[in-house]
């Protein structure tokens, strides 16, 4: 009998299924840690916020902005005001939202801020009165 060098075709079919259920799981889990990693760079930004609205903004005006951008805030980074696909807080498809609450003019007695996150319920940040 003569012996053959090589592999079988069953051992080169459990080889390619193998590295098939690694790459599938490998693309899976790429796919939630850059995902968890969007979530935690918009709570992130929201706290960055949160912190400059109460520690900064507030001290200073005894109040809240009506409306929030980098020029109200200018303590915070303004590349936060941004969410992880590069879209302004304020505009209509961000995942950022403020809203002033009991508003006189363009101070506000208190405000809400949530961040839409794709694995968890939203991120929400009020003012410290109301908490």
């Amino acid at each position: 009998m003569k012996s053959s060098r090589g592999f079988t075709v069953i051992e080169l079919i459990v080889v390619v299924a193998l590295f098939a259920v690694a790459s599938v799981v490998f693309f899976v889990q790429k796919n939630h840690v850059e995902t968890a990693a969007r979530d935690e760079a918009r709570k992130t930004s929201i706290n960055a916020m949160y912190y400059s609205l109460e520690e900064v903004y507030f001290k200073a005006h005894s109040a809240y902005p009506r409306t929030l951008t980098a020029e109200t805030l200018p303590s915070v980074d303004p590349e936060r005001f941004k969410d992880p696909e590069g879209v302004k807080i304020g505009e209509s498809n961000s995942n950022f939202r403020y809203e002033g609450l009991n508003c006189n003019g363009d101070l506000c007695k208190g405000y809400t801020l949530r961040a839409d996150l794709e694995n968890e319920d939203d991120f929400v940040k009020t003012n410290r009165e109301s908490e």
